[in-house]
């Protein structure tokens, strides 16, 4: 007999777990992996429960990019944009990517509203607490198979990672943080002639952390910045590449009760950051410039 969620399982579930709870990427080869009924089991719900959940992340990103077309900065931005009609957008990286209200799904929604005519293919390739390591070990199934015309590589968080039980180390030396992000790049450029682009990790709050009980483990601000350091010398667009659109400091109103994941605030603050940098940047040598190269806050 299965077991169903509690009430306060499912709080649980709608409030934090479920947004990030995308089982059919984590395994994708899994036998009835599309069997809605079993996914809807393993977290004690009914099948129109998990829909219903999973819908009001949908609804809730297709309102924040709704909201964010009534900013006139915003709609001149997305006339500058440098998609094609029929481009395939890969979206590659981590939680706040895998999130079901997260920026790409908001980014997603704000090209399929404005951009009369076209036929955008949108992948999201986001992983829940991916490293750049895991990441970069399942990018040709889930990235360069598509053959995309654009890759968003939003990546590097979860390698800062130091472990409640060896907290003078992170999980991932910097030195295989910057090789991985190398071959990452290296590797768009057998599928595409566009530039990747790169959002550099946001900020931390610990004290939010730290009351997590999820998590046991510390991220320091520190190791953020010198992964944001290398995104800086990557070649492609660079967004936010100082972490500050969280604000500086970083306001917990942009965050979740984890103080690592962005709200839906906070989301939309990354979105805006993006659509600012792909419609203003301008090509340089060894890159394209940034929003900050062009003397904005």
């Amino acid at each position: 007999m299965s077991k169903k969620a509690t009430d306060k399982e499912k709080e649980a579930l709608e409030k934090y777990l479920l947004q990030f709870l995308n089982i059919e990427k984590q395994f994708p080869l899994l036998p009835g992996i599309e069997n809605r009924e079993a996914i809807a089991s393993l977290m004690g719900l009914e099948v129109e429960e998990l829909s219903k959940l999973r819908n009001h992340f949908t609804d809730s990103a297709k309102d924040a990019a709704l909201e964010l077309l009534k900013e006139d900065d915003v709609t001149d931005w997305i006339d500058a944009l440098p998609f094609g009609p029929n481009d395939t957008i890969v979206a590659f990286g981590d939680s706040a990517t895998d999130d079901l209200q997260g920026w790409f799904e908001i980014f997603k929604h704000i090209l399929e509203i404005s951009v009369e005519g076209a036929n955008f293919q949108f992948i999201n390739a986001g992983v829940t607490n991916n490293t750049t390591s895991e990441a970069l070990r399942r990018m040709h199934r889930d990235v360069l198979s598509y053959e995309p015309d654009w890759v968003i590589v939003n990546l590097g968080t979860f390698d800062t990672i130091r472990p409640s039980f060896m907290p003078k180390r992170t999980l991932m030396p910097l030195s295989e943080t910057w090789e991985n992000l190398a071959t990452i790049g290296d590797a768009i450029e057998t599928v595409t002639e566009n530039p990747p682009v790169w959002i550099a990790p946001q900020p931390v709050i610990p004290g939010l952390l730290d009351e997590m009980e999820l998590f046991d483990f510390e991220i320091k601000e520190q190791d953020l910045s010198k992964v944001r350091q290398i995104i800086m010398g990557k070649k492609g667009y660079i967004v936010d590449p100082l972490g500050k659109r969280m604000g500086s400091p970083p306001e917990a109103w942009y965050y979740l009760n984890d103080g690592v994941n962005p709200s839906l605030s906070g989301h939309v603050n990354t979105v805006r950051e993006l659509i600012k940098t792909l419609a203003t940047a301008e090509e340089r040598d060894g890159g394209t410039m940034t929003a900050m190269d062009l003397g904005s806050d």
